[in-house]
């Protein structure tokens, strides 16, 4: 039986930071509105397609000012590629126009200042925080942070405020800075969405869903070898007539 999320805590983040000590956010970014923009872009999106786009988003808009006064449609353009482009370019233009006209032109670096942005919930803040300002007001849970969170024991939540806050209690708050990235990288190496590598785990052992996992495919060739085992019994049974 594994043990409670509190007891194997420590560990699992010991064993994480040895394997990804340099983890960082994938998205590509030189100031606060760079990773702003960038993380609003990545919903639904691959980092790298975000990648790609940004620098030909900030070579046209390369200031707060210059995206607050940005054309919904030109802008619209430029996105396409990343999905729902429609209301990513318009929580841009908003968050922009917010910026410039609420805080002087500069990124807010407060949880509370951030999340009045349009586009901006606490997934987003989060991220700009870590990223740009190194402050840790809270856990970002994106899609790979909430599969590991429900895999790994830490939190049976669905909502994903409800998971941050669950991860809060348990994760040191010196650790908070870099939960989110390396969780990320483990999801993307090693607990894929679709075929978790857990017989490759680092983590298998303080890991229920690889227990289980494990366990199921024990009964499974369990199963698999009564048949025979029983058919060669019949047989030398038969042999010894």
């Amino acid at each position: 039986m594994v043990a409670p999320a509190k007891e194997r805590i420590g560990e699992i983040i010991r064993r994480l930071r040895k394997a990804y000590p340099h983890s960082r956010t994938a998205l590509n970014f030189e100031t606060p509105l760079g990773i702003l923009v960038a993380t609003i872009l990545a919903a639904q999106c691959t980092d790298e397609k975000v990648n790609q786009i940004t620098p030909l988003l900030f070579q046209k808009y390369p200031t707060v000012e210059a995206l607050a006064q940005a054309k919904q449609e030109e802008l619209e353009v430029i996105i396409r590629p990343t999905g729902f482009y429609r209301n990513k370019a318009k929580a841009i233009i908003g968050a922009a126009q917010k910026i410039f006209a609420d805080f002087g032109g500069q990124v807010p670096d407060k949880m509370e200042e951030l999340v009045t942005l349009p586009g901006v919930a606490r997934k987003t803040a989060n991220i700009v925080l870590s990223s740009a300002y190194r402050k840790a007001e809270g856990i970002a849970v994106d899609t790979h942070v909430r599969r590991l969170a429900f895999r790994l024991g830490l939190s049976r939540q669905k909502d994903p405020e409800k998971i941050e806050l669950d991860l809060m209690k348990l994760v040191p708050k010196d650790d908070w800075l870099d939960f989110n990235y390396m969780l990320v990288d483990h999801g993307r190496k090693i607990c894929q969405a679709k075929k978790p590598l857990c017989a490759e785990c680092f983590l298998q052992d303080v890991c229920p869903s690889a227990k289980d996992l494990f366990q199921a495919a024990a009964q499974k060739s369990s199963r698999r070898k009564a048949p025979k085992q029983k058919k060669a019994a019949k047989k030398e049974g038969k042999d010894k007539k």
